[in-house]
């Protein structure tokens, strides 16, 4: 084969490659934004504030929660790495407090088997509420954290992109030096005889 002809084979390779590289960041980066921008837009509409640094509800918490929850202190809810400090260090710690260590699946089957204890069904019921928020925040969790991971792979897809037009660069150059008789394996094709009838 033709050093030249292989060359702009690769070379126009290297640009598809590369453009679509640039497309799939420019689809990662709009992925990020609208996830942000849900997650935001979501969170925000509650109007769920961190309490003040040194207020009763952080000062109460175990220290590891409560150093996690000061860290937003004062703060409005508005990223999914807040929602996820609210579930795990402010809602747990408290619903383990009502249920007494109980998951709520635990309470259910203690309230199903006594039916007629009235704060036993009350605690199943609170327990339930702070299950399912804190599963709501978790998962706006999950969602902000897929727009993270998709601004990371944007910065690696243009960074590949940015790299390939390098390369191709590089390779419309080196096609353009390139003499028009040179072979890609110019030994093989020597050994080669052309068969004669």
């Amino acid at each position: 084969m033709r050093r030249r002809t292989f060359d702009a084979i690769v070379t126009a390779a290297g640009l598809a490659i590369a453009i679509v590289l640039l497309v799939g960041g420019g689809l990662l980066v709009w992925g990020n934004s609208f996830v942000n921008s849900q997650v935001h837009n979501q969170l925000a509409a509650q109007k769920i504030y961190f309490p003040a640094k040194n207020s009763p509800e952080i000062t109460v918490l175990p220290k590891t929660d409560a150093a996690a929850m000061s860290k937003y202190a004062g703060q409005q809810m508005t990223t999914g790495a807040q929602a996820e400090t609210w579930a795990d260090h402010f809602i747990a710690v408290h619903l383990t407090k009502i249920g007494g260590g109980l998951t709520y699946s635990q309470l259910s089957a203690k309230s199903l088997a006594d039916p007629k204890n009235a704060a036993l069904a009350a605690q199943v019921e609170t327990v339930f509420r702070g299950e399912t928020l804190r599963g709501l925040l978790l998962n706006a969790y999950g969602y902000w954290e897929m727009g993270q991971i998709m601004l990371w792979s944007a910065a690696v897809a243009f960074a590949g992109a940015l790299l390939m037009l390098v390369f191709t660069g590089l390779g419309i150059v080196h096609l353009r030096r390139t003499a028009p008789e040179a072979e890609v394996l110019p030994r093989l094709s020597a050994h080669v005889q052309p068969q004669t009838a």
